[in-house]
């Protein structure tokens, strides 16, 4: 039998537009697993029953496609119009979000693995920072921010600054940080940034002797 390790747990947030997904792509390619919180609670809320049926009654059968498929668009409606309905979703989801997160680190203890993140936007809204070893902020000016949400998905700017204001201030998000990146620089100064912490995070989990 496989002998299990203990993994050193890192949580990586910022605000929308700051390069987040960008750093951990770059961690992926170095050989860091990343657990994306938010594509698992989209593989939860199309398949687990027991979240299915809890969202159908908060908010009604439109919430999924005749075909029992998730309907993004009309649940995202809900969330942005109400931080009741937010705060409900969230109530359902997380906690399944988080068994889900801790049982594919468990599954990486038996592995090659030492480090594993999870990417998630809400790291400190959902107090899961409290299960994590660190946790890394990337952060960016606003105005380079919202140039890049236009770039990438065509929002307007009012819609994103609504976005953005619906978000843990970058401030709070910065002081409640263990590690902070700053990526208002070139891909090749953010790639500098992110070899740095591996090295330390390899260094944490590889004590010297």
């Amino acid at each position: 039998m496989a002998l299990k390790k203990r993994i050193m747990k890192v949580g990586v947030t910022g605000g929308i537009g700051s390069g987040k997904s960008e750093v951990c792509r770059i961690f992926e390619r170095l050989g860091v697993p990343v657990l994306y919180a938010d594509t698992i609670a989209k593989e939860l809320s199309a398949s687990d029953p027991l979240v299915k049926k809890a969202i159908v009654a908060l908010l009604g059968p439109e919430a999924y496609t005749p075909q029992g498929e998730f309907n993004r668009a009309y649940v995202a409606s809900k969330l942005f119009s109400s931080k009741s309905v937010q705060k409900k979703i969230n109530a359902i989801v997380h906690p399944r979000v988080e068994e889900e997160i801790e049982k594919r680190i468990t599954g990486l203890e038996t592995g090659e693995a030492t480090v594993v993140l999870v990417e998630a936007a809400l790291i400190f809204e959902a107090g899961l920072d409290k299960r994590l070893d660190a946790v890394v902020v990337v952060d960016a000016e606003e105005e380079t921010r919202i140039t890049r949400i236009v770039q990438r998905d065509g929002a307007t700017r009012e819609s994103i600054l609504e976005r953005m204001n619906a978000q843990l201030s970058p401030a709070a998000k910065l002081r409640k940080a263990d590690y902070i990146i700053y990526n208002n620089g070139t891909l090749e100064e953010l790639e500098a940034n992110v070899m740095f912490l591996y090295s330390v995070f390899q260094s944490i989990a590889h004590p010297t002797l």
